[in-house]
């Protein structure tokens, strides 16, 4: 993803390349049960929830195991190695192939079209030794989460909900236009299936232990609304504040171009972002339960048979 510079044209931020890492046991103070850091200093947030749907365990453990993968930006040997794992995990999962070595991983629960889609891109980009903890790693483990936690909240007559991990959203090694040679996967998917979709939340960077997720500018207003206040039903209401910022070009972007309402939840204040600093004691399981609580709660509302 990329936050367009403040110019009458759109224009990218290029991210300086950096080259230390340390992965595994190690990479970062741990907190007094072994765990890292930011997961302990968290903790404490998930116990502001009023719920527990949403597993941030087993999310945690999905994010760690994506990690331990290494690198994976698109069309690599791990990140094919990770979409054919990730099928296996979603419903009724499979890899669809786009243009040149595109490669989306999608599942769905069935229901009435048009659906909703729900994703987050798995690709990390392509810096030596960035493992994509949060970048990446978060928002897949999350989308993959509520795949597992929204199948009990299925009525009859709801509509059908996807969930698609994509491909390709990191522009290629060394370009410096982001919208021509980033956002590929998302741009495949909805070429091919814009027209079954009624709207779509992208999920990027939401482990950050310190996570705070205003309204970016390019997130449909209506959409936001209905986020915040099923974050304020589960208790994850300060997560989500009223303030906007400036717009982001993420995978949600390919979906409002092509006039489909879409919101991108992420938190782009994280220095680490785009270098090899973002390591698993950058993030925490509370964090990502916040985020997965409060989406379980909003989409069987939008899915609902009476849905808006």
């Amino acid at each position: 993803m990329m936050a367009p510079m403040p110019a009458a044209r759109r224009s990218v931020l290029v991210a300086a390349v950096c080259v230390a890492l340390a992965l595994g046991a190690g990479c970062g103070s741990s907190g007094p049960d072994g765990a890292p850091a930011a997961e302990a200093a968290a903790s404490d947030r998930a116990d502001t929830l009023r719920v527990d749907r949403f597993d941030e365990a087993r999310a945690m453990r999905l994010l760690r195991a994506q990690v331990a993968l290494g690198p994976r930006p698109s069309g690599s040997a791990p990140a094919r190695r990770l979409a054919a794992r990730m099928a296996r995990l979603l419903p009724n999962g499979r890899v669809e192939r786009g243009p040149g070595d595109v490669r989306n991983v999608v599942g769905h629960l069935p229901g009435r079209r048009p659906a909703i889609v729900v994703g987050a891109h798995y690709d990390t980009k392509d810096i030596p030794r960035n493992v994509g903890a949060n970048d990446g790693a978060s928002g897949v483990a999350v989308v993959v989460g509520l795949a597992r936690a929204l199948r009990p909240t299925r009525v009859r007559g709801a509509r059908e909900i996807r969930f698609v991990l994509f491909d390709a959203e990191e522009s290629t090694p060394g370009s410096t236009d982001f919208l021509r040679d980033g956002l590929r996967g998302s741009r495949a998917y909805v070429a091919r299936h814009g027209d079954q979709v009624q709207r779509a939340i992208v999920v990027d960077m939401v482990g950050d232990a310190d996570l705070e997720i205003p309204r970016e500018a390019g997130s449909n207003a209506r959409m936001w609304t209905w986020l915040r206040r099923s974050a304020a039903r589960v208790g994850a209401a300060d997560v989500f504040p009223s303030r906007s910022r400036s717009e982001i070009l993420d995978d949600h972007t390919s979906f409002t171009e092509a006039g489909i309402p879409a919101i991108d939840i992420i938190d782009f204040t994280y220095p680490p972002w785009h270098t090899p600093r973002d390591t698993l004691d950058k993030v925490s399981p509370a964090s990502l339960d916040q985020v997965g609580e409060t989406l379980v709660d909003l989409l069987p509302r939008l899915a609902r048979p009476a849905s808006r």
